[in-house]
């Protein structure tokens, strides 16, 4: 039996009617508000080729990692989902693999992917029933068909969803060609990059000789060198600004930082390079990188996004199958405190330097991360991110950090995702439930309208177009390596 698909106008507001009432308002000041997308991890040849996308399965499915860990967690086979392995991609029926999500759908209840996905269907492709067992031809048939028009190709749908931002992540040893095409093809939706430097600085990334290989291709320099090393990071830097690139990425398994002298930092390069590489060292290396990053930032006036706290690829199984990002990253507690000293005593109060700070970890939201973006110059918290990426997550953000730090130590909202559709779906969840945290404070006379209104206008959209410098001129290009 199939049930209408209702998706209230009301979703995410409080359930007290005056605060409801109150709410409602402010999320009309938000809700048509351009989108700032400014980091994530879609796929930047979509809007290079403008090609078509495939179909309902490879488009939602197959490389949503919210989905298929959900799914998996149950007992089905990556394989089944058609998520590629390190095989390729399985010869799986791409409308059972549908058929699979649909029959399953039930899972998501009270989850963040429910409400991004019926948004998808409802806002996106129009659907008015549930999706389940007896919809699951009716959806594969009708995503497929829309996806098939002009309408729904990526340029497309990013003028649609009112994107005026979108960054995408990149490591140093890759390609910008895809960017450099956007630009030369005259299409003018703004998709930059961001330098995610991970790859060359992890030893204990299996990725790391195959990475320092094309690293030293594409930048011309001599990466076993120290100083040749350190100047190629500065190429690539280079080359990603070229690109459109305003920030940095660090995704390390920690927030350490050092600060080594340069003949130590050049001996603890060259040991690990020799094959030296204990879990001691390799850390160390990542800690003093992190510092070296923060140099060049005050060089070249990238932001720093540091995002620590993830065992990656918990799955030893599946990541010999299929590969790393496929589900199994694990939040692990966060110092930062500590873990942060020895880059703000270096350069905390430097006004040239931005860092803005993620965590996994939320029971460090008041006791550290509040306390030092509350103080440090340099330091922003960014939102609730990944796991927490969900309404009571963002609700719980907002009353751990308000008190301490307040919401301009905060860089609004980003979705760093790789799913392109939920984009919209994600921004809005943010947005109503910023209208609802603000509503409270209105309603218990702590604020008032005048001041709710430009806060929630200031997190939707000023902020992160602030933190992440997309308020100003963008330097005329120079750089001498900007078709790598």
């Amino acid at each position: 039996m199939t049930r209408p698909l209702v998706f209230h106008d009301d979703r995410l507001f409080p359930a007290e009617e005056r605060v409801r009432g109150v709410a409602r308002e402010l999320y009309g000041l938000v809700k048509d508000l351009p989108i700032i997308s400014p980091h994530g991890h879609t796929d930047p040849s979509w809007f290079a080729t403008n090609n078509p996308f495939k179909d309902a399965t490879d488009l939602l499915l197959a490389p949503d990692h919210y989905l298929y860990r959900m799914l998996y967690s149950q007992g089905i086979s990556l394989d089944a989902l058609k998520v590629p392995s390190k095989a390729g991609v399985p010869a799986t029926d791409p409308r059972e693999a549908w058929r699979l999500l649909a029959q399953n759908f039930h899972l998501f209840r009270g989850t963040p992917s429910w409400i991004w996905l019926n948004h998808v269907f409802s806002k996106v492709f129009g659907f008015e029933v549930f999706l389940g067992a007896e919809t699951s031809d009716l959806y594969f048939d009708t995503i497929n068909d829309a996806l098939a028009t002009d309408a729904f190709r990526p340029r497309a749908l990013f003028d649609r969803f009112n994107i005026e931002t979108l960054a995408t992540t990149e490591g140093p040893h890759q390609s910008l060609k895809h960017h450099h095409a956007i630009r030369e093809s005259g299409w003018g939706g703004n998709v930059i990059t961001a330098y995610r430097p991970d790859p060359v600085i992890d030893f204990e990334d299996e990725r790391f000789g195959a990475a320092m290989e094309r690293f030293a291709a594409v930048s011309g320099e001599d990466v076993h060198s120290w100083r040749g090393y350190l100047d190629a990071h500065r190429v690539r830097r280079a080359a990603f600004a070229d690109a459109g690139a305003t920030s940095t990425d660090h995704g390390h398994p920690t927030a350490a930082t050092a600060d080594l002298s340069g003949a130590d930092s050049e001996a603890l390069f060259q040991s690990l390079l020799k094959g030296e590489v204990t879990p001691a060292k390799a850390e160390l290396f990542r800690a003093q990188m992190l510092t070296e990053m923060a140099k060049m930032s005050l060089e070249d006036g990238l932001v720093m996004q540091i995002h620590p706290g993830s065992h990656r690829n918990h799955n030893t199984g599946l990541l010999a199958s299929h590969g790393r990002d496929k589900g199994a990253d694990i939040p692990v507690a966060t110092e930062y405190v500590n873990a942060l000293k020895p880059l703000l005593s270096k350069f905390g109060n430097d006004p040239r330097l931005s860092i803005i700070l993620f965590t996994l970890d939320e029971t460090s939201y008041s006791r550290e991360l509040a306390p030092l973006a509350g103080h440090y110059p340099v330091l922003k918290l960014g939102p609730s991110w990944w796991f927490h990426d969900s309404p009571e997550g963002m609700m719980r953000f907002r009353e751990q950090v308000t008190e301490t730090a307040g919401f301009y130590n905060t860089v609004g909202f980003n979705d760093d995702t790789r799913a392109f559709l939920s984009i919209p779906a994600r921004h809005d969840v943010a947005r109503r439930v910023d209208s609802s945290f603000l509503a409270r404070l209105v309603a218990e006379h702590r604020m008032d309208m005048v001041e709710a209104a430009e806060v929630v206008v200031d997190l939707a959209y000023n902020l992160p177009k602030r933190a992440y410098k997309l308020d100003q001129p963008k330097p005329a290009s120079a750089s001498a390596h900007a078709a790598q």
